[in-house]
């Protein structure tokens, strides 16, 4: 059974999907056409329906839960952590003065994309910013760097490396999310789509988690495949990305996890009246 398997070149998605992408565990008969962009190219593709098996911010899925569900393996929750919306100026670093205030309405923010949970949750956190600007999240850090803009959300690896670069941290999005619900932030998971039957979902959920439970029993195996995916290429950098989001919610989401999932959903739904909340989303 051939599948389209598509997710992120990040360091927690290659992790994850080394031993499924290069056929070190059993594949039950699926036959992956692996697939790696960019998480928001992810995001926008899905709308088409592009692909049977999918990773996803969760804010896109929320915009498609009609037609994909998500397993319950594969996820990254962050906890106490998130994208980050820096700046490259420290008095631009109070954003409630109104010096930084002119700035952001000239000037607005870069987004890793209007689908990402990063973009979401800066709407939350900050709902009286309107101008934002959609950039590939591995560009962002440069524009600032050479101040073409004054504010943008950092995910992935940019969290690890902004400080040494020059950047200051306005506030961590997931930290104050956490703050203000209890819970940690669903970022992303893996969707399957619901054309595909039941059973068949449930295969790939099986598969997928034989792929993490391989990964974390044989971590050395997959540095090369994540190495040559990964934006930054410090090998330090990329082991603790992958610490940081690849645990024991990615293994299986938890009952805390899925509370937090279904909060952050409703909270979107009260924010954007296109999105329709669905009781049950998950598979297996």
């Amino acid at each position: 059974m051939r599948l389209k398997i598509a997710y992120s070149p990040c360091p927690n998605d290659t992790f994850a999907f080394h031993a499924l992408a290069n056929g070190l565990i059993d594949l039950e008969g699926i036959e992956p056409e692996i697939i790696l962009a960019d998480v928001e190219h992810l995001n926008r593709a899905a709308c088409r329906e592009s692909y049977d098996v999918c990773k996803l911010s969760y804010h896109a899925f929320f915009m498609l839960s009609q037609k994909y569900s998500m397993l319950t393996c594969g996820s990254a929750l962050g906890r106490g952590n998130g994208p980050l919306f820096v700046t490259n100026r420290r008095e631009l670093s109070n954003i409630d003065t109104q010096f930084a205030k002119k700035e952001l309405k000239e000037r607005g923010v870069l987004i890793p994309g209007q689908m990402t949970t990063a973009a979401l949750l800066l709407k939350i956190a900050y709902p009286w910013i309107d101008l934002v600007e959609e950039m590939l999240f591995s560009d962002i850090e440069r524009e600032l760097l050479e101040d073409r803009v004054g504010y943008g959300v950092l995910i992935h690896e940019g969290r690890f490396t902004y400080q040494d670069r020059g950047l200051l941290l306005i506030s961590d999005l997931g930290e104050l999310w956490q703050k203000m619900s209890g819970l940690p932030v669903p970022l992303g998971g893996i969707a399957v789509s619901n054309k595909l039957d039941i059973n068949t979902a449930e295969k790939v959920g099986r598969v997928l988690k034989r792929s993490i439970e391989f990964a974390f029993k044989n971590p050395r195996l997959s540095q090369e495949y994540v190495k040559i995916n990964a934006q930054e290429i410090d090998l330090d950098v990329i082991k603790k990305h992958i610490e940081l989001f690849v645990n024991e919610e990615t293994l299986e989401i938890s009952n805390e996890g899925r509370r937090a999932v279904y909060t952050l959903y409703k909270r979107a739904s009260e924010i954007n009246p296109q999105i329709r909340y669905r009781e049950n989303i998950f598979i297996l």
